[in-house]
């Protein structure tokens, strides 16, 4: 239902759209399979929120999960918006590559020696810094 609120159809205002008519973008395979990459990692947040919640205390769940609930809704968007070739992308992906970049951050700062930091040291390099390039390379583009 959100993305539906997110995803709503440009009609007439004040704001300007660039790339083409009505506010769209050349959906190329390249753009379908950016799209998918992004709507994908979306979707694979979504039942690690549950384990967050499930296994961190009360208070450290409340704000890891808050992070990446955020992260998934902007991967969501700008990759559903990239699948129907919409140029309305660009906010999105630039607020998903923020908060990627800030997870792996965050996840770095706070992981003890050992195993949880080389697992943050991991997921850092294997996903949340190559997606937050993709999304920065994502909203800097102008079609």
């Amino acid at each position: 239902m959100t993305l539906t609120a997110f995803n709503a159809p440009f009609k007439s205002g004040s704001c300007p759209v660039s790339g083409g008519a009505r506010g769209t973008v050349r959906l190329t395979a390249a753009r379908r399979l950016q799209g998918r990459i992004l709507a994908g990692a979306g979707l694979v947040l979504l039942p690690w929120l549950g384990y967050l919640a499930g296994t961190l205390p009360p208070a450290e769940a409340a704000a890891w999960v808050v992070l990446d609930a955020l992260e998934a809704a902007a991967l969501l968007t700008a990759g559903t918006r990239l699948l129907h070739g919409d140029s309305r992308h660009r906010a999105p992906a630039a607020a998903a590559a923020v908060l990627l970049l800030a997870d792996a951050c965050l996840d770095l700062a706070t992981a003890t020696p050992g195993t949880e930091l080389a697992t943050a040291l991991v997921m850092a390099v294997g996903a949340e810094i190559p997606l937050a390039g993709l999304c920065s390379w994502l909203a800097s583009r102008r079609t």
